[in-house]
């Protein structure tokens, strides 16, 4: 039998099928082989290597995650444990093999076929105490396929928290979790429970006292257990509005550092603030199909060429979305795009206003008053039915009847609305109590029992 026609037996009897990557098949067990010496070569060396299916990882660093090479010898178990490799990584969904004589007849062609994870996440650190590029630097080197970007796979994460562990001294857990904009991201920490805040303090600032900005946070930062990005969103929640009511629209806090206190069991944070210039506002531009712009933009009241003032401006687009509301658009929401024009310190503003489903009145209920009073209020109530409903005309109706003295001893009043989201209706109940009689009451203008 010629050498050719041998290897071409071996082939149909070896040759791997393609399996997905869990559950994991038992490898079969090959039939005992002669080992090559150290001066002799593999009789079935592989003389061609690829794989297929792959735009992510470069061929290479799939490779030398497989671990196999060429000019090895071509058997099942060696392909079994190349495939085992590439599955046990986590950055896979599937991966099969299959290898045959090469087109020379000199040894064997083998690829794999993988089919890579499409979602991946940044890779951050928090709370270990070594430097960020030593920590990358020992995933990258124990890891042909780490990158900035990684799969959130259970075995990365474990396999990555036990390669960080020597490097920071103590156990390590990775987390898929939201960051500070909220949008997911793998963290690795300790395991052991972050230390709380027992100080704040802040340095760089000037446009406002540091004792502003430590009231701002106290409530939220001080006792909580420190997280760094955690942390960060209580400073945008308590911080950055004061300076936005400035006009300080880039500020940022580009450093945060810790240091655990001597006579307190707990943190001092340090917070670097960078102000940024103020801004003026420029152009404010509303997209409406409710109402006229024109009217809407009167309602804001917005002061264009002055200091972008959000917590003014905050309060005019509210006023915006209640006009709206007025005419029957209970459900109005407003987006509002900064457009920052650094060169010329302006922010322009574009708000687009949606109005929802715009609600009719449909029905008027009275209880409290008597047969005589009752026919009284509803003359005197001025929305008629199917009109679009007002959702202020309630309240702002009974503060008329109190302040008109329509009854002389009026008590507790309120007004109830119920809505209907399928028919788009709204339905107002009003309620009516007498208050306590006085010594030397004479009467009323209208009966309340």
């Amino acid at each position: 039998m010629t050498r050719f026609a041998l290897m071409w037996i071996l082939a149909l009897t070896l040759s791997g099928q393609t399996r997905k990557a869990a559950p994991r098949p038992k490898a079969r067990t090959p039939a005992p082989k002669a080992q090559p010496g150290p001066e002799e070569k593999p009789r079935f060396p592989i003389v061609s290597l690829k794989v297929d299916g792959n735009h992510i990882f470069h061929t290479d660093r799939i490779l030398a995650v497989a671990g196999i090479r060429l000019g090895e010898e071509a058997n099942e178990a060696a392909f079994e444990a190349a495939r085992n490799r590439l599955v046990d990584c986590g950055f896979f969904e599937s991966v099969g093999y299959k290898y045959g004589p090469s087109a020379d007849g000199t040894g064997y062609a083998a690829s794999f076929q993988v089919k890579e994870i499409e979602q991946s996440y940044p890779v951050y650190f928090e709370r270990i105490a070594r430097p960020e590029k030593e920590l990358r630097d020992a995933l990258r080197k124990a890891d042909p396929l780490f990158g900035d970007q990684t799969p959130g796979t259970k075995q990365i994460l474990d396999r990555y928290a036990r390669i960080l562990e020597p490097v920071a001294g103590e156990r390590i857990v990775g987390r898929v979790m939201p960051g500070p904009d909220g949008a997911l991201r793998i963290v690795f920490q300790p395991v052991r429970m972050p230390p709380s805040v027992a100080e704040v303090e802040f340095v760089k600032n000037s446009v406002l006292p540091s004792q502003a900005l430590r009231n701002a946070v106290a409530g939220a930062a001080v006792g909580a257990l420190y997280d760094e990005s955690k942390f960060r969103q209580i400073l945008d929640a308590g911080i950055r509005p004061l300076y936005e009511a400035r006009g300080r629209l880039r500020v940022s806090f580009p450093r945060i550092t810790t240091e655990p206190l001597k006579d307190v069991n707990g943190l001092r944070v340090t917070v670097e603030v960078s102000e940024g210039g103020t801004f003026t506002l420029g152009d404010v531009s509303v997209i409406s199909e409710a109402l006229p712009s024109r009217d809407l933009l009167a309602a804001a009241g917005f002061k264009t060429d002055d200091i972008a003032n959000f917590n003014e401006i905050d309060a005019g687009v509210d006023r915006m979305k209640n006009m709206v509301r007025r005419h029957g658009y209970l459900r109005a929401k407003a987006t509002v795009e900064r457009r920052i024009d650094d060169a010329h310190g302006k922010v322009n503003l574009i708000i687009k206003i949606d109005p929802g489903r715009r609600f009719t009145f449909s029905k008027l209920n009275i209880r409290g008053l008597d047969i005589l009073s009752e026919p009284q209020i509803r003359k005197a109530w001025a929305l008629k039915e199917g009109e679009p409903f007002n959702p202020d005309y309630p309240d702002a109706f009974l503060a008329r009847l109190r302040e008109e003295g329509v009854f002389e001893n009026l008590g507790k009043t309120k007004a109830e609305v119920k809505t209907d989201e399928p028919g788009g209706t709204a339905e107002v109940t009003l309620y009516f109590s007498a208050g306590p009689s006085t010594p030397g009451q004479r009467g009323r203008r209208s009966p309340l029992p």
